[in-house]
Order: C-alpha cells, then structure tokens, then sequence
C-alpha cells in the first residue's frame, strides 16, 4: 500500500529540477504568505475540466491545449492576453465545425512560468551562472544578481496569474467569445492566406451553419452559451513548493487541490515513480498531464498510470506524447497497445513541439512547422492503425506575430528568425501558424469521424 499522503510529503522523496535558493529561511517566509492567499482557481472549475476530459477519454470531445512555454513578467499585458484568447477561440471554432464535438480549451497560461533545463547552470565568455529556470525563479539576464533563485518571484507570478485569470474570465464570459464574432476574425486570416482557397472552403461551410442558426432562432443575442466559452489553465508542476502553498482542502468533498491552476502536469524529466513531483501529483484531485518522450517504456508508463489513478478514473489523467517527427511509430504504438490491454483510461495527447527542436544555420533554436504538421499526422495514423482515439494536441504558440519557428504558410525562413524572436525559452508557433494547424487538424478529425462512420456501418 502507498505511504499515506500529504501535502508536504514529497518533501521527503528524491527531487530533480529544483532552484537551490541561498536563504532557506527567505523561501520559507514565502511559502507561509502564499498559503494564506486566496486560491486562483477552484475546486469545482477543475471537477468539470476533469468531466469534459473524461468525455475526451471516451471519444466524445476533443482537447486543444496551448500557450506560452514560459510566461514572462516584463511582456504581462492586456494585449497579449487578448491576442492569445482570440488565436485559442478561432482555433476552437475551426475544430468544432470539423469534428462536430465540443473541444475543450486548456491554456498554457496564468501559471506557466518555472521551465526544466537540461543543464543547473551555464557558460558565456568563462563566467558561469545558474541556467535561466523561468520568471518565478530567477531572471533571464546574465548576471549574478539576476541569476540567484528569489523566492520572492513567487509573488510576482501568484499575482500576475490572478490579473491574467480575471481578464480570461472576463473574455470568457462578457461576450468577447461570442461565436459569430470570433468566425470574423478568422475570416480576416483566411483573406490574407496563401493558402485562401483552401481554407475559405472550410470558413465558408462555418459561415453557412451559422446562417442556419440564425434563421431558425439560435442566435448569440438570444442564446447564452453562443455568447460565452469554457475556458481552463494548466501548467507543469515544477515548483513543488509553489504547489505546496497553493494546495486547499475543498469544502464540499473533503479532497486535496491544487488552486494554481485547473490542471498540472509531470514533465519528461520528473516523472520518475518513487520522486517528489509523482508524489506531489497523486495526492490532488486535479487533472494530470504525464509528458512521454522516447525514453518511456510501458511499463514504467502503466507503473506511473497506477500511481497517479489508482480508482482509473476517466478524465484524471492525460498522456502528452512528444517523440518527434519521424519517431512516432517506434514508440506510441507500444504505449497504446500496454494502455489498451491493461484496460486503462486515459486522454492521448500529441505534443509536436518539444521533439521537433533544432538550431538554425544562424543560431537560432527553432522548430521547422513541417515537422510539427508532421508529428501531428503520424499520431493521427497510429491512432488509426490502432483501432484508439487520438484526443488532443499540446503545442506552445503566441497570439503575436512572432518568427520563433520556420516554415508555415507565411513562410518564415532561418534569416528571419532574427526579425521577432521574443520568446524566454522555446520557440513557439505565432497566430498564423497556429491557425494553420488548426486547420490541418480539422482535416484530420474530419477523416477520424469519416473512419468512425465507416466502423459503425461495417458492424450494422
């Protein structure tokens, strides 16, 4: 039997990852404010993240996951929010249409700001310093000074999550999401596209339906649900005792959550069984991301599955799947055929990102978008091959006009990396590339329901 769980009992397990903060009594101080500040989300919000998952699970939704791969504190803004919410909707409305399932909307935001590295420190000119670990734990300048963990971050980021939470809650639910209104805003994409035809086909058919809706009554003026979205945060659970100081004991169940976000998630490099971060996680009722790259077996990954959803509650756990483009088929069908045998319920999620980085000719890190489109394919046929549901897409993008990662249908070339490359850490997707994979997917999921119909005909 499992060793009885407590918030802090993953303080007593080894740990990978961690900042060494020089003033212990400094990062203890902030640990004890924290807890005594309100939560940033709540127990119920993230039951019904856990509810539509468990729908996702089953075949029934889909999920879009995305967002900065490290939330910075210099670029918090109210333009930025807008941007990336408004990319996520559009997103959204395309996947909709194309797999006739409702999609939920999972935002790597208002959390997303400690980053695993694979290296405690660095080396310019022979001065060597702790590697940049993200805005909540040091600063990205090259200096001492910036570089030293401050635990106060923390209150920095608990408090630039709490504006960014009110202002998504505000465009979730006042009408900024209003449907007709975020299908004009991907008109403007597809005006301004190479690829127009293409995608015009596909914003005409939505155009179409929702003169349908209009005629017959369904209007956003009339219908509330036309007018608002559901719309979740998550982030990895790296700062453990972040995570700590943000666990609450909600009042109508009696059950452990974390309230820094709706849903955390384990990386590749902390998911070792008997270490901190597992334990961490499987004491909270939220729900879990599990990040596998190559190196997992399955199984160490039915071992973890185990651990962290012992009851094999639909919805708890999601398996973000990041090989890279090329490796998918070495390494997901066996994961799928240990899941199915073992008779596991699980989210299968599809991270292109992360395998798919490399350094450009001009120095660069960057990630070629083909070989984004790439991955996503090949998850997509395994999945077929398999006879299993492909659920959803994990991806780091912005809503600005950023050029971090090369290719797309505007191209953006290794020279232009130069030109905007803003991002702290990893290269992420800008808007146009990111509504361009989401057209793709809607392709995708439109051959999924082709296949799912032609299995049901085949069995009457």
């Amino acid at each position: 039997m499992p060793a009885k769980w407590t918030p802090d009992s993953w303080r007593a397990r080894p740990i990978q990852q961690v900042p060494d903060y020089p003033d212990a009594e400094a990062l203890k101080a902030v640990e004890a404010r924290l807890a005594s500040f309100p939560p940033l989300v709540f127990a119920g919000e993230a039951r019904a993240l856990k509810k539509g998952l468990a729908n996702v699970s089953e075949g029934r939704a889909f999920l879009l996951q995305g967002g900065d791969c490290a939330e910075s504190f210099a670029e918090h803004g109210a333009d930025g929010i807008r941007d990336f919410f408004r990319v996520f909707l559009q997103m959204s409305v395309v996947l909709t249409f194309a797999a006739a399932k409702p999609i939920i909307k999972v935002g790597r935001i208002a959390g997303q700001f400690a980053k695993p590295r694979s290296s405690p420190s660095e080396t310019i000119d022979g001065v060597t310093l702790p590697s940049y670990r993200g805005d909540i734990i040091n600063g990205i300048e090259f200096t001492e000074a910036s570089r030293t963990p401050d635990p106060e971050r923390q209150i920095m980021a608990y408090r630039q999550s709490a504006a960014t939470l009110n202002l998504l809650r505000a465009f979730a639910q006042g009408g900024y999401a209003n449907l007709e209104h975020v299908h004009q805003w991907m008109l403007g994409f597809v005006d301004d596209s190479p690829q127009s035809e293409r995608y015009r086909k596909l914003a005409d058919r939505i155009t179409e339906a929702l003169r349908f809706m209009k005629a017959i009554g369904f209007s956003a003026d009339e219908y509330q649900r036309l007018r608002e979205t559901e719309f979740y945060t998550s982030h990895e659970a790296l700062l453990l005792g972040f995570e700590q100081a943000m666990t609450r004991v909600d009042s109508t169940s009696g059950d452990y959550y974390s309230t820094s976000g709706h849903m955390i998630w384990i990386g590749d490099r902390t998911r070792q069984p008997d270490h901190a971060h597992v334990e961490y996680c499987r004491g909270v009722k939220n729900p879990i991301g599990i990040k596998c790259g190559p190196s997992i077996t399955p199984a160490e990954l039915i071992r973890l599955i185990d651990i962290l959803n012992p009851d094999n509650e639909a919805g708890r756990l999601t398996l973000i799947c990041r090989f890279g483009a090329g490796k998918v088929g070495d390494h997901l069908p066996k994961l799928i055929r240990a899941v199915e045998r073992e008779g596991r319920k699980v989210v299968w999620s599809c991270d292109p990102m992360h395998g798919n980085t490399i350094v450009s000719t001009t120095g660069y890190k960057t990630r070629p978008f083909e070989r984004v489109l790439a991955e996503v394919e090949q998850f997509f046929e395994v999945h077929a091959a398999e006879g299993t549901y492909p659920g959803g897409v994990h991806f780091e993008m912005t809503g600005n006009d950023v050029t971090e990662c090369t290719g797309g249908a505007r191209a953006v070339s290794e020279e232009d990396l130069k030109d905007r490359y803003h991002t702290h850490c990893d290269p992420r997707l800008n808007a146009s590339q990111s509504l361009e994979l989401a057209f793709l997917l809607a392709e995708l999921l439109q051959q999924d329901r082709a296949g799912a119909a032609r299995k049901v005909a085949s069995m009457a």
